[in-house]
Order: C-alpha cells, then structure tokens, then sequence
C-alpha cells in the first residue's frame, strides 16, 4: 500500500507541475486519435448512410463483413498496416512506417468500422420513420441519406465521440505501426505499457489518470448530448400535441 500511496503521490506532482515530457506525450495522443476520427469518421459516416438507406443485391453480406469488422483485433489492423508501410509493401514509397501518419493511418482504419456501423443503425431507423416521406417527395437514395443522417445530427455526434473514445484507448496497432520512440510516436497507451514494463509506476499512473480522465469527459458529454436530444425532441413534439389537442 505504501508503494501505491507513494506512486499517486509523484504521479499527482507530475500531473500539476508542467512535465514537458508527459504533456507531450498526451497531445500527441489527442491530436494522433482526433485526426484518425476526423478522417475513418468521415469515411464511415458516408458509407454508413449509404447502407442505412440504399436496398441492394449482397447487401446482408456487406453489413456481415461490416459487423465482423466491429471485432476485428486492433493488433491484426496493425500488422495489416505494418505489411502496407514496409519497405517491400505497396505503401512503402511513402515512407510512414513508425510515424505520426502511420498510427493515424492505423486508427482511422479501426474507428472506420464503428462509425459505419453505428450511422447505418441511426440512419436505418430514421428510414423506416421517414423515408416513406421523402421518396414522395422525389428524394433519390443519396438525398434521403444526406437528409436522415443530418436530422439524426445529434445521434451522430455522439456515434463520433465514442469512436474518439475508442480511438484513444487503442494499444496494439500504434504500438506495432509507431514503435512507441519517445518524442516522436510515443503516445498514452503505448508509455502507460513501457512505463509499467519498466517499473516508473508514478509516469504510468499520471497518464492513466489523464486516459481516464478524458474518457470520463467522453462518456458526460454523451450523456449531455443524449439529454439535450430528449429536450429537443420534446421541444419539437410539444407543438404537435397542442396542436392535436386544439377543436
């Protein structure tokens, strides 16, 4: 118990005092996992809507393949992503390999899936809600997935701040595609392991404290989103009850 006490105790000095090391550490992590959402999120978004509303031949099979990428092991996204960067793979021109792109590449392709997934989901429920409504009025299949996705906005940011989640507590495929060299690709999750390989327990637990701490802040401000669509959503039925009721 002491060596614990002793360990939160430097982990918490690290914490308040501006460690230059640490702070690195967490930006490049931040910024390593928002890029790789803005780009597989943006991918997945579209495809996602695509799917929740287009009706095709062998497209139980796509959303198989889809749902089976949910579970794909982030350890085989990365060695996939390491045989694309190498010197003899065909990526290998780009010379990405143990970089910044490489784990962005690496996550984007893990946050790509969830966002498809889930945006199809929301965009399907809101098809059979609404999309009666919209081919009437003309709408073709890409319009009826540009308008449900953007009705199911508020769905949407919270589908993008659990791939963020997601995103950031990733190990495997940055730790094989980045190498974890500190000041370059070391981020949260990969010096949380080194560090606890080593037995500098006091760094480990001020990043884990810092990992933590922000996925808490993930996970309120999807509870906020979801609060403020139900107020929304009863500020928008509210009219209709009135208006039913009136003579």
């Amino acid at each position: 118990m002491s060596t614990l006490t002793a360990s939160l105790a430097t982990a918490w000095t690290l914490l308040v005092t501006p460690d230059p090391a640490l702070w690195a550490i967490v930006g490049r992590s931040l910024a390593v996992s928002a890029l790789a959402c803005a780009l597989g999120g943006a991918a997945g978004l579209f495809l996602g809507a695509a799917l929740g509303v287009a009706r095709f031949a062998g497209r139980r099979l796509v959303l198989a393949v889809l749902n089976t990428a949910l579970a794909l092991p982030s350890v085989v996204v990365g060695l996939c992503v390491y045989l694309l960067l190498s010197r003899s793979g065909p990526l290998g021109f780009l010379g990405w390999l143990f970089s910044f792109e490489a784990m962005v590449l690496a996550q984007s392709v893990l946050v790509l899936p969830v966002v498809a997934a889930l945006t199809r989901q929301v965009v399907e429920d809101a098809e059979r809600s609404h999309g009666e409504q919209l081919r009437s009025l003309g709408a073709g299949t890409a319009m009826r997935a540009l308008l449900l996705a953007w009705d199911e906005r508020a769905a949407l940011l919270t589908v993008g701040v659990t791939a963020f989640g997601r995103a950031l507590s990733e190990v495997g495929a940055v730790m094989i595609v980045g190498g974890n060299i500190e000041g370059y690709t070391r981020v949260m999750t990969t010096a949380i392991a080194l560090e606890t390989s080593k037995g500098d327990l006091p760094l480990a637990l001020a990043l884990g404290l810092v990992l933590l701490a922000v996925v808490l802040a993930l996970h309120g401000l999807v509870g906020l989103l979801a609060l403020l669509g139900a107020r929304h959503e009863a500020r928008c039925a509210a009219p209709a009850l009135v208006a039913g009721a009136a003579p």
